[in-house]
């Protein structure tokens, strides 16, 4: 069974076919840019060129949302795409581009956690475990002995009157031309405020900006939390997303 997983971001849509005996891509990913507007139709389109490219037709797709997705259908919030994709059944709307394939639609961070605890730096791991994405916003994913709290967004928590991803994303780093030591120390605030609510023994911190750990996780201080790099870095929803579509198609 081949089963391809796509990642939908608020810059880019990626995806490739995943080998879940390994937790890796079986090939190497193919992205496009996510379309602006953001909406469901041209996003729709990007999924299905991102699939197509591959040119072999997967069994089925696991896809990943940047917002609350209840039921693994209905798109609750859209932060970083357009506001139009708020009530749509993404799930019908991507199995019908994607000419009638099963296909399996959960938040982006959510995926992201699925591999890491699988596959990565959350493996094996009891207690509560919080995996963060940084990248245009952050998604959050909350374990409790293994098993997913789905839809946290841990992201938008009130941080000095703003949204927390408004203050600490990688986009906010970007934007305001911050240095690593600067933007180490508010993601350093983000983390005490999050551990404050929810004391994990572990955060993983995901995203692109997991590739450059190195430059700001040994600036980051106080948080009695463990804190290690996501292992499976920028292809974690990928494979997430489809290890959930295997998961699902086996109820």
């Amino acid at each position: 069974m081949q089963i391809f997983g796509v990642d939908i971001g608020g810059s880019g849509i990626k995806g490739a076919p995943v080998d879940l005996d390994r937790g890796d891509l079986a090939q190497e990913r193919y992205k496009v840019l996510t379309p602006n507007p953001a909406t469901p139709d041209g996003v729709a389109d990007g999924v299905r060129q991102v699939v197509e490219h591959f040119g072999e037709r997967p069994d089925r797709v696991g896809i990943t949302f940047p917002g609350v997705v209840n039921g693994g259908a209905t798109i609750r919030t859209a932060a970083n795409v357009d506001k139009s994709w708020i009530d749509v059944d993404a799930r019908a709307l991507l199995s019908e581009r994607l000419d009638g394939l099963p296909v399996t639609v959960l938040n982006d961070a959510d995926a992201a956690g699925v591999a890491e605890m699988h596959f990565g730096a959350g493996r094996g791991r009891q207690g509560t475990v919080l995996l963060l994405t940084f990248g245009t916003g952050i998604g959050s994913a909350l374990f409790v002995d293994g098993e997913l709290v789905p839809n946290t967004e841990l992201g938008h928590l009130e941080l000095h009157g703003h949204d927390a991803e408004k203050h600490a994303s990688t986009k906010a780093k970007e934007d305001h031309g911050l240095s690593w030591e600067h933007w180490a120390h508010r993601v350093q605030k983000y983390l005490a405020h999050v551990e404050m609510l929810f004391s994990p023994e572990l955060f993983i911190i995901g995203g692109g900006v997991s590739r450059k750990a190195d430059k700001f996780l040994p600036l980051i201080k106080h948080i009695k939390a463990e804190i290690a790099p996501a292992q499976l870095q920028n292809n974690a929803g990928i494979v997430g997303a489809a290890m959930t579509a295997q998961r699902r198609s086996a109820h």
